[in-house]
């Protein structure tokens, strides 16, 4: 490979984040180095490899892009991970609705899928600062983190809430409602987790902020 492409690859290494978003990224980053390299070919004559050389030499090394490329994608994975909390809220509710019952089980599971609202009302707040706001204000560089935390809290109240009403289900008359309510519960924990988890790995590599634990 020639050097721009060896420079894009180790970038995209580096580099988490949504699919999309990073790979409109690199292929700016890419279009990016290949019209510098052209430049340099028509204006200096040099031949096609040394004009991708310096091409390379003036966008700097991977250690001088990650960080800033790093932190697009990660401020990309919050809002998609945002997004994903606040497109369960409406099972989340239907669960605190089929919950609501007199046997403990029933109240833990009512509490936690109550728990897991406020994630989802903290993950929609996220999507309106990182979005229309964005234009006017700084993004915090610890929104990413909070959001790791918010979805890791709905995400984990949703997997006990879902035990807790599969034992419900087993004590009390109305199991098929339980039931119901224990498998929205199951099927949002899947959605969020899955992810969360790609949010905590892009803020562990975001040097802006801590790690997420």
């Amino acid at each position: 490979m020639n050097p721009i492409d060896d420079h894009v690859a180790a970038l995209t290494a580096a580099l988490r984040g949504p699919k999309r978003d990073k790979s409109r990224l690199i292929e700016e980053m890419y279009d990016g180095l290949t019209d510098t390299a052209a430049a340099y070919a028509d204006d200096a004559g040099v031949d096609g490899e040394e004009a991708a050389r310096l091409a390379v030499r003036d966008f700097g090394t991977v250690e001088d892009l990650a960080p800033a490329c790093q932190h697009e994608l990660t401020i990309a994975q919050a809002r998609h991970t945002a997004r994903t909390i606040t497109l369960t809220a409406p099972f989340l509710l239907a669960c605190w609705y089929l919950a609501r019952g007199d046997l403990l089980w029933q109240q833990l599971a009512t509490h936690l899928t109550l728990i897991a609202t406020l994630a989802a009302l903290l993950a929609a707040a996220t999507l309106a600062v990182t979005g229309t706001l964005a234009r006017r204000l700084p993004t915090p560089h610890r929104l990413p983190l909070a959001v790791a935390w918010a979805g890791t809290t709905a995400s984990a109240a949703m997997a006990v809430a879902a035990l807790s009403l599969a034992i419900a289900a087993a004590l009390a008359t109305n199991w098929l409602l339980l039931t119901v309510a224990g498998a929205l519960a199951a099927a949002s924990h899947a959605v969020v987790a899955t992810s969360v988890r790609a949010c905590r790995r892009c803020v562990g590599l975001n040097p802006a902020q801590p790690a997420a634990g």
